[in-house]
């Protein structure tokens, strides 16, 4: 399929070209009259058909790139946002068992790693096939790009792996205590992690080679709250950043752009993932001491400008702020981000409860640098 204008600007922009416009990654709305609206659809129209409006909304709005395909997502809010969900794990559940281990101390957690979940690692780490795990990945892909039409450029997720932390399997209290008294099980869960995850990502940069695959990628794992990292970053260092740095070296040697989705205050993280082969980010609460200009003035390991996705603030500025707010962080951000790989985006999913005059300004923004760019 031939890339559209839009589609042609996205990619142009991750491979850091000259362009004239600034192109928009999706919008994610949750509030379902406003998908409904955007769309140009009867408002009802997104809960009785889900894919055709959302994927409507998208095109309306002038999306340029798109990684993550999740149009059933915002039928998990009401118009005043989760109403009725199952607690889980990270959610206020009362109790958690996993595997007929009641998860109820942190060497509760140890005992579930060393008996079902190392072991599960190792399987499925023997299991890779890495010809056919890349044709499915390419195939995947397609069949989405095909969905989207020749102007949405579909960018990859969900097929790259590394470390994560297992709060949202052991919950944050005993998982967390776990990692201060046992940090050599923790490097353990990291390391097997990692060896699963290497041979995993070896198919995915095939996949990248053979299948032509636009080369970006968004790695989407929460480690900080407003406060910093959420285990102290010197541990980091020692047990977690090693492992992930060779674990994604295939896709970095492939000339993957991977970039990190921010959630938090994650600034001791940035030099540390660039130094391993991260390109970018996405997200920013600025809030929470994220300096935008900082980061966007800053290189990737081979002296090259960085893939950002500036974000307008979906937990200040859109839910509190006025139009004139809206249009002026919009200005902010391209003004001080990077010349060449700058998208236009919203820092997270747009919850339900922001005045549809600052969603209008928002889209209009986008609309305006996509044709104009910065003159």
């Amino acid at each position: 399929m031939q890339p559209g204008a839009n589609a042609r600007l996205g990619l142009d922009t991750i491979l850091q070209r000259d362009t004239t416009g600034i192109p928009s990654w999706m919008l994610h709305l949750m509030e379902h009259r406003y998908i409904d609206r955007l769309a140009g659809k009867p408002e009802g129209s997104y809960v009785r058909d889900p894919e055709s409006t959302y994927l409507a909304m998208q095109r309306a709005v002038g999306t340029c790139l798109l990684d993550q395909w999740i149009p059933r997502n915002p039928l998990d809010m009401g118009s005043h946002g989760y109403e009725g969900r199952e607690h889980g794990a990270t959610t206020g559940a009362d109790i958690i068992t996993l595997d007929g281990i009641c998860i109820d101390s942190p060497e509760a957690v140890i005992e579930h790693m060393e008996k079902v979940l190392f072991p599960e690692l190792l399987r499925l780490a023997s299991q890779v096939d890495t010809s056919k795990r890349a044709q499915e990945i390419i195939d995947q892909e397609n069949i989405l790009q095909q969905l989207l039409g020749p102007d949405i450029l579909k960018t990859g997720y969900a097929f790259v792996s590394f470390p994560y932390l297992e709060y949202y399997r052991y919950g944050y209290t005993h998982y967390f205590a776990a990692y201060a008294l046992y940090p050599e099980v923790m490097e353990r869960c990291f390391s097997l992690q990692a060896d699963y995850a290497l041979k995993v990502n070896e198919a995915a940069a095939l996949a990248y080679q053979l299948g032509g695959l636009p080369p970006f990628y968004r790695l989407d794992h929460d480690m900080a709250d407003s406060r910093g990292t959420l285990p102290g970053i010197a541990t980091l260092d020692r047990l977690w950043f090693p492992h992930f740095s060779r674990c994604i070296e295939p896709l970095v040697r492939a000339g993957v752009r991977l970039i990190w989705h921010c959630d938090g205050n994650l600034m001791a993280m940035v030099p540390r993932l660039l130094e391993a082969g991260v390109r970018g980010f996405q997200g920013f609460q600025y809030e929470d001491g994220m300096d935008y200009a900082r980061i966007c003035a800053m290189r990737s390991r081979d002296g090259e400008d960085l893939v950002i996705v500036a974000g307008a603030s979906v937990t200040r500025t859109l839910p509190f702020g006025t139009p004139q707010d809206v249009k002026k962080e919009l200005d902010f951000l391209v003004a001080n981000g990077p010349r060449h790989g700058l998208f236009l985006g919203c820092s997270s999913s747009v919850a339900p409860g922001v005045p549809w005059e600052n969603i209008e300004t928002l889209v209009e923004g986008f609309r305006y640098y996509c044709e104009h760019g910065r003159t």
